[in-house]
């Protein structure tokens, strides 16, 4: 779950516990299945493989897991023929959801994202209806313990970071936005400088927040939650301020 808001964090921190790391993996895997297959086993060449490789070893993912995937895509043993695809809806209150998914069928996929709008009080809408509130961005999550401001603003913004911003409670990790050409190169700049990273990946990032609570944000919890349990979709991304 992209976005920077408490909901979010929440559920990030939550992500790495036993019961939710399974699914996490099998996404990311995936993610290195379909890199490695379109663009070849060596993520020097390959930015998305890359890209694939970096979330998975923030995930925690075993390096011999991570191996086995590319394998598996390189080497052709996977056949399924996936296809990214982007749904874009809205939640209660306004708010609004982006969903990017990995799918070898569309009909199938686009029935279970339907539902999960739809059993929580949201509703799927046409593709751009809430596309442009977004912006493609690279975004570092980085934790807190240790961390002054000087120090991960002096280290970002040298590396050519767009924007910093510090943890909205205690716990919550330090994000880092930059423009897609220069994710990696500030990705790398933070983690030489020993800082911990918990996440690192391209995310789309609302221009501006809708802000819901109470009831409301219990619901678009609850449609957020039910998209990210769907095999097929990868990321959901919302401009939900849970107050």
């Amino acid at each position: 779950m992209a976005g920077h808001n408490k909901w979010s964090k929440i559920k990030h921190r939550k992500a790495v516990v036993d019961k939710r790391r399974g699914k996490v993996w099998t996404k990311v895997s995936k993610a290195i299945i379909v890199a490695a297959r379109h663009g070849g086993p060596d993520p020097a060449s390959n930015l998305a493989l890359r890209y694939a490789i970096d979330e998975a070893r923030y995930a925690n993912m075993p390096r011999d897991t991570i191996e086995r995937a590319i394998k598996k895509g390189a080497g052709g043993e996977d056949t399924s023929q996936y296809e990214t695809v982007r749904y874009e809806g809205y939640a209660p209150g306004g708010v609004a959801v982006v969903v990017d998914a990995l799918t070898d069928n569309r009909t199938r996929t686009a029935a279970d994202v339907r539902g999960a709008f739809n059993d929580h009080g949201g509703n799927l809408g046409t593709a751009g209806c809430v596309g442009y509130m977004f912006l493609p961005r690279g975004r570092v999550l980085v934790a807190p313990a240790g961390v002054s401001e000087d120090a991960i603003m002096g280290v970002a913004i040298e590396a050519g970071a767009a924007d910093i911003r510090p943890p909205e409670d205690d716990g919550d990790p330090w994000e880092v936005l930059t423009d897609i050409p220069a994710f990696l190169r500030v990705k790398d700049a933070i983690e030489s400088a020993g800082f911990t990273i918990e996440e690192a990946s391209l995310a789309m990032v609302p221009e501006a927040t809708s802000a819901v609570s109470g009831e409301t944000a219990d619901r678009v919890g609850e449609i957020i939650e039910a998209l990210e349990e769907l095999d097929d979709v990868q990321k959901v991304y919302t401009n939900a301020d849970f107050r």
